[in-house]
């Protein structure tokens, strides 16, 4: 089990990150500069972050390849940026898989090409 408590405080951290993106570019851009926003803005803030990182995707506990992730911050929060008008559950299934298939705890899902950022927290018992 996660223990929710141990992830609250950098979820925070990213959040906050992001919305301080969001706030000074608005949206309308394409993802990865957000994505190049975004290190910016969390290396300021002293946040470990690791942008387009290939990282082992595993099925049954072996290990069957590697996908390229938008972020892993401090070894343990995957993120997943996209920049569109609305996320939907197609976003959030997506990185579910990329949590089971990564074998990390916790992701944020966000997206800068609304009028205000959206961001999920989701959460994998691995």
């Amino acid at each position: 089990m996660i223990n929710l408590e141990e992830y609250n405080a950098l979820t925070h951290q990213i959040i906050g990150a992001a919305m301080q993106v969001h706030r000074t570019m608005s949206s309308g851009f394409p993802e990865v500069i957000y994505q190049r926003a975004l290190l910016i803005e969390l290396q300021r803030r002293g946040l470990a972050a690791e942008r387009e990182i290939d990282l082992p995707v595993y099925y049954a506990g072996e290990k069957v390849g590697s996908r390229r992730a938008d972020f892993l911050v401090g070894g343990c929060v995957l993120l997943e940026l996209k920049a569109l008008a609305g996320l939907n559950t197609t976003h959030q299934a997506q990185l579910l898989g990329y949590l089971e298939a990564f074998r990390i705890p916790v992701g944020l899902l966000l997206n800068f090409g609304a009028s205000r950022l959206e961001y999920k927290r989701l959460l994998k018992n691995i």
